[in-house]
């Protein structure tokens, strides 16, 4: 195996916060605000520019979405357009290869129409440098012809909102970012609002679940809705393969031993971190490439998927110098060292 093949988890076992192909249930994303679960402050401030926007009867200001994945910034989205009573355009940084990728979609869209971009990080520059002009103007430059004989011309746009969507806030442009006039910065979901999520999703899925079962699946599923409603999912087959009416915690805690899911919502590749960390290296510092090919993951994966909520659940450090596990770390995995930790929280629930 080369290095660039890296070895992930098994797609069985891995359920972590990144779209896969059957997650696409869309019985349970909300349509409007007032379904949207969670992101407080983020979500009332929205509801007034929408509110505002519709009052002057404009387009909303474009709109940056910047936070971990599986948080909800697809559904933001698609809940902005709906509040606007605008159609929804959708498409990926990857997906616009050439400008006249980009010409198409834009000269396509309506006055007052959402356009949506995940992945904008991964725009290429001459695509970004034509959204500049777009975003700003409503123009977009086209060329045509060829050679000597080519020539600019400046097509007119409708009045659009562009939202775009990332993971990775830090590669975007400062021109490209300073161009949206509205950002939102994703959390990690608290308890409570996921407890009210799992309630939503079981409720949809018409899916009978108690009190403490919503308790213990909404701790385990790492402050992500995503993760949440894949649980869920899961410990509905476990239900009905053990002829349950309901699920009760007790299915829950069976299914996520089998997941091999504990308490905190940790992984086995997530434990499996902790441990390298502090087995191979001491408790850090260590880089994140070394850390990476020790798991035998991209680092890309290692910084997206694995370490923000390892960092969140106060597991993980960054330092300059390097990853480092925290004292609550050797707790948590049952292992010795690590200065004055808290002991006892190796189980899984």
């Amino acid at each position: 195996m080369t290095s660039k093949e890296k070895k992930g988890p098994p797609p069985e076992q891995y359920l972590g916060p990144e779209k896969k192909p059957n997650d696409d249930d869309g019985t349970l994303r909300p349509q409007s605000l007032g379904e949207f679960l969670g992101q407080g402050t983020l979500k009332e401030n929205l509801a007034v520019f929408i509110a505002a926007a519709r009052k002057r009867g404009e387009s909303l200001d474009h709109l940056f979405l910047t936070g971990p994945p599986g948080l909800g910034k697809t559904t933001l989205a698609q809940i902005v357009a709906n509040e606007l009573g605008a159609k929804f355009v959708q498409t990926s940084a990857p997906a616009l290869d050439k400008p006249k990728d980009l010409i198409g979609l834009l000269t396509s869209l309506e006055q007052n129409d959402v356009f949506f971009i995940d992945e904008i990080h991964r725009l290429k520059p001459i695509i970004e440098e034509m959204l500049f002009i777009a975003m700003e103007d409503y123009k977009i430059d086209c060329v045509i012809g060829q050679g000597p004989g080519a020539r600019t011309l400046r097509l007119p746009l409708q009045s659009f909102t562009l939202v775009g969507a990332t993971t990775k806030a830090g590669n975007v442009s400062s021109p490209l970012v300073n161009r949206f006039g509205i950002t939102c910065r994703f959390s990690f979901y608290g308890t409570e609002d996921m407890e009210a999520i799992v309630r939503r999703s079981a409720g949809i899925l018409n899916i009978g679940i108690n009190a403490d079962a919503a308790a213990l699946l909404a701790r385990s599923a790492r402050g992500t809705p995503r993760v949440l409603n894949r649980l869920l999912r899961r410990m509905r087959d476990f239900a009905q393969v053990q002829g349950e009416a309901l699920i009760t915690r007790q299915v829950v805690e069976e299914g996520l031993r089998r997941l091999e899911i504990d308490g905190l919502g940790l992984e086995k590749y997530d434990r499996e971190i902790l441990r390298i960390i502090v087995e191979r290296y001491g408790g850090g510092p260590v880089g994140a490439e070394t850390l990476a090919i020790s798991i035998g993951e991209s680092s890309d994966t290692l910084e997206d998927y694995y370490e923000p909520y390892l960092i969140q659940a106060g597991l993980l450090q960054r330092t300059p110098r390097g990853r480092m596990v925290t004292p609550l770390a050797y707790g948590h995995l049952g292992l010795s060292g690590g200065g004055d930790r808290e002991t006892g929280r190796n189980s899984l629930f």
